[in-house]
């Protein structure tokens, strides 16, 4: 029942997916905007773990509900770890009303005609079949676009794609996330090859095969309608890719149909020094805008 009921929210509900699955390269980081610096852990266990206590303070926090939040994609660390004494994945549905997701991929490969594929994933079948288990909805996995070489492009969706039939197979939703770098001096060429190639790629799936696509704010208003109104897609979601807060709302707003799927710009202003109430109100404030954004 937990999946029908998770299907129709993400298909049709409104609010946004916020992305709590910062990696190991990315953790740093992280935390170091939240204000704690790399001299307050010794090794990955210790960094990890403060990192699950600021998520844990986001997804507990009565500001953060299924009232405007959809979804959220957590990092596999934390999807191992319990809220509340709660597995993760269960607390987020349970109490919450929010449908968990999990990043699957292990991080990009070097760079090759322009684009990055993501690095082999040795374990994914036990991943998913851990995931279906503790009652994960879905998955994601990134690969990064730099330039409009199309053999480049072809390739991050060519394995995009045939993972994400591994992933369906499993009995989960995929999150597919080709981002194009925000900086590329050939963004808007990219978007069109990029384009053409998820077409592609969708119509190579079955009539009862969904998929949910994560993508950069395009150049051109309403450039991706197309995969808004697609009968194999199940929702249409934004990266912030590196705009601000602001920028990235901005944007989004100009683009019917497609919703939040922030990381940076949710926890932009969060402090691990804050009061609860201060972390609060800023937290609430963000899910405000980036709530109101998706909404057009």
């Amino acid at each position: 029942m937990n999946d029908q009921q998770q299907f129709q929210k993400v298909k049709s509900g409104s609010g946004f997916i916020a992305a709590l699955d910062q990696s190991g390269g990315s953790t740093p980081k992280a935390l170091q905007l939240y204000g704690i610096g790399p001299d307050a852990y010794s090794d990955d266990d210790e960094m990890f773990a403060l990192m699950h206590e600021f998520r844990t303070r986001i997804i507990t926090n009565p500001s953060f509900d299924g009232s405007r939040i959809l979804g959220t994609i957590l990092f596999e660390d934390t999807m191992n770890r319990q809220i509340q004494s709660c597995e993760s994945a269960e607390y987020l549905w349970s109490a919450k009303e929010v449908v968990p997701f999990v990043k699957v991929d292990k991080g990009l490969a070097s760079l090759m005609n322009g684009a990055q594929l993501m690095k082999p994933i040795p374990d994914l079948d036990q991943l998913l079949a851990r995931a279906k288990e503790i009652g994960i909805f879905g998955t994601k996995m990134r690969s990064f676009i730099s330039l409009a070489t199309s053999a480049g492009i072809r390739d991050v969706v060519d394995q995009q794609f045939e993972l994400a039939r591994q992933i369906l197979a499993a009995g989960l939703v995929p999150i597919i996330e080709p981002e194009i770098d925000i900086h590329s001096p050939e963004k808007y060429a990219a978007e069109a090859t990029l384009k053409a190639a998820i077409l592609q790629g969708l119509a190579s799936l079955g009539e009862d095969q969904y998929t949910i696509l994560k993508l950069t704010l395009p150049e051109i208003d309403d450039f991706y309608m197309e995969f808004v109104s697609h009968p194999r897609v199940l929702r249409v979601v934004a990266l912030s890719g590196g705009y601000s807060h602001e920028e990235a709302n901005a944007r989004l707003a100009r683009n019917h149909g497609i919703i939040a799927s922030f990381s940076r710009a949710l926890t932009e202003g969060l402090l691990v020094e804050q009061t609860d109430d201060e972390f609060g109100v800023i937290l609430d404030k963000s899910i405000a805008s980036i709530f109101e954004a998706s909404m057009t």
